[in-house]
């Protein structure tokens, strides 16, 4: 058997092994500081330099087989792990992981279909995964501070809320203030990222690109096409997630439901 591609992996991960020398340095300093994070930073650098060498193998049998079922199967697989982190993060939420797996695999599937359609990438498991990889992990920090916020407002503002319902507003009206609070907070940290990339970071796209070889000019404009494509998949998903968890909120007879707001 031929084994020399295992070899060269060894030899690329040369520089990886050594930049750990800096999470090294980041537990000296907990320990310092006594912050009691050097368990969680050692297991993190760990399951990330595992995930990450499981899943460059996966993607380079993908890209080898040139198959698009791949491109599903492996999206689908994204999703599914996005969605139970994000509804991790609103454990109050009722059935918060299938909703926040719905928003994102709504919002993404949404904005891949419009960049294929028009185009702007093509259908092959090369562009797709790793696009669609960034597409839902943004959306999947957003969903799940979006269901958050909005569950905490709802309860922390019944009082107001139950007085809306009272005057004959429907559920959506009544947290209408809600919804928008929850959506502004989520969307603004993607909304000032894309105000300042370029000036004040340069995004791993764009990074990769330049450092693979690629003029700066060819990187920017993968990365102006990341930008785009990560607002819109975050406002879509984040805007389904409002509409598909604020049911579960009321009771069919449009009252607050309060065993839903009785968790903490």
């Amino acid at each position: 058997m031929d084994f020399s591609w295992m070899i060269e992996f060894l030899k690329g991960m040369v520089k990886p092994v050594a930049a750990t020398a800096v999470v090294f340095l980041a537990v000296v300093l907990s320990l310092w500081q006594r912050l009691g994070l050097e368990g969680e930073m050692v297991y993190s650098i760990l399951r990330a330099f595992l995930q990450l060498s499981i899943i460059g193998f996966v993607l380079q049998f993908i890209f080898n087989q040139d198959n698009r079922g791949w491109i599903i199967l492996a999206y689908i697989f994204m999703v599914s792990v996005a969605g139970y982190t994000a509804g991790q993060r609103a454990k109050q939420v009722p059935r918060g992981k299938y909703v926040a797996g719905a928003s994102i695999l709504t919002g993404t599937a949404l904005t891949m279909f419009l960049l294929v359609v028009l185009s702007v990438f093509p259908f092959t498991p090369r562009y797709i995964i790793p696009i669609t990889g960034m597409m839902v992990g943004n959306s999947m920090t957003v969903t799940g501070v979006t269901m958050k916020r909005l569950r905490d407002d709802i309860r922390t503002q019944m009082n107001l809320v139950e007085t809306a319902l009272a005057l004959g507003a429907t559920p959506r009206q009544a947290t209408h203030l809600q919804v928008k609070r929850a959506l502004v907070i989520a969307l603004s940290p993607v909304i000032d990222n894309a105000k300042t990339v370029g000036l004040v970071t340069l995004p791993g796209a764009m990074t990769g690109l330049i450092m693979g070889g690629a003029s700066p000019l060819e990187a920017i404009q993968l990365q102006i096409v990341v930008m785009n494509m990560m607002i819109g998949a975050a406002t879509f998903s984040s805007i389904m997630s409002t509409y598909l968890c604020w049911p579960s909120f009321f009771t069919k007879a449009y009252q607050l439901d309060a065993k839903v707001f009785s968790l903490e």
